[in-house]
């Protein structure tokens, strides 16, 4: 096994792991790791499927009881019905989106200028909406999943399309979305990690598809340990992230993604870095 390699993977993995499901954009992370790695070519591509597929099957554990739960009464409870309605009238807009403008989108914003300043306008969208959350005087009507109506689950979906620009962050979106539609910090992260099951799932199988020619079984050590570092690391943020936003609100990612996002503009500009168009 090629050290070099390994320890990129390594990289790769944690940094999927860490950004997932936080409103900082794992594509934009993984965007710009990926280039300063020189890992953005074909096989990194397939890397980086196998990666998010480990940090979707974080969420599927941390809420496994739900899930279990839902998938065992879904013919039987009103709530699981609603549930899985939801979560389908959710992930339509994006995934149609995405499939008509998934290919202009990778072909053109898929480079680390058009990250950074998505970074930035996001950072500004989430200070909006804190700004909206401490200066509204209106009760928070929807403190639980449970509360969600179907056109409150079609609002947060239409939010979520604003993901497929990269830098912007699929659970920024649906959790800045949230806040703004009336959700409370804990029930728009639920939804939004709930959210991404599906969507992830369909991202993840679309793009094996079209790269299975850059999978190889001589990889596969490599990829299991991105894999595995990616579930981990998934796994911990979600449980640190619940607890965070018990008791604090989402300006400092908004903060970090400025100062992200300044880097990079800032390194481009002066030459400092190279960062690949």
């Amino acid at each position: 096994m090629d050290p070099l390699l390994l320890f990129k993977a390594l990289i790769l993995g944690i940094v999927e792991g860490l950004t997932e499901f936080l409103p900082i954009s794992s594509t934009g992370h993984l965007i710009l790791v990926g280039d300063l790695l020189d890992f953005n070519d074909n096989w990194g591509k397939a890397f980086e499927i196998i990666i998010q597929f480990g940090a979707i099957l974080a969420v599927c554990w941390e809420y496994r009881k739900r899930l279990m739960n839902v998938t065992n009464t879904v013919f039987t409870s009103r709530q699981s019905q609603k549930f899985v309605l939801h979560i389908i009238i959710a992930c339509l807009p994006a995934m149609g989106l995405g499939l008509v403008f998934g290919k202009f989108i990778k072909a053109h914003l898929f480079s680390p200028i058009p990250v950074a300043i998505a970074f930035i306008v996001g950072a500004l969208i989430i200070f909006w909406a804190e700004y909206r959350q401490t200066r509204s005087s209106t009760v928070k009507r929807i403190n639980s999943i449970d509360q969600l109506t179907a056109l409150d689950a079609l609002k947060v979906g239409l939010a979520q399309c604003a993901a497929l620009i990269p830098g912007t962050s699929r659970s920024g979106a649906t959790i800045i979305g949230g806040l703004l539609f009336g959700l409370s910090r804990k029930a728009a992260a639920e939804f939004s990690f709930f959210l991404a099951i599906p969507v992830m799932f369909a991202a993840t199988l679309l793009d094996v598809v079209k790269n299975r020619d850059a999978f190889a079984a001589a990889d596969m050590p490599i990829f299991a340990t991105g894999f595995v570092v990616s579930f981990v690391s998934a796994l911990l943020v979600i449980r640190a992230l619940m607890k965070f936003i018990s008791k604090h609100d989402f300006t400092v990612f908004a903060w970090y993604r400025i100062g992200f996002g300044g880097f990079i503009l800032l390194t481009a500009a002066m030459g400092w870095i190279n960062w690949s168009a």
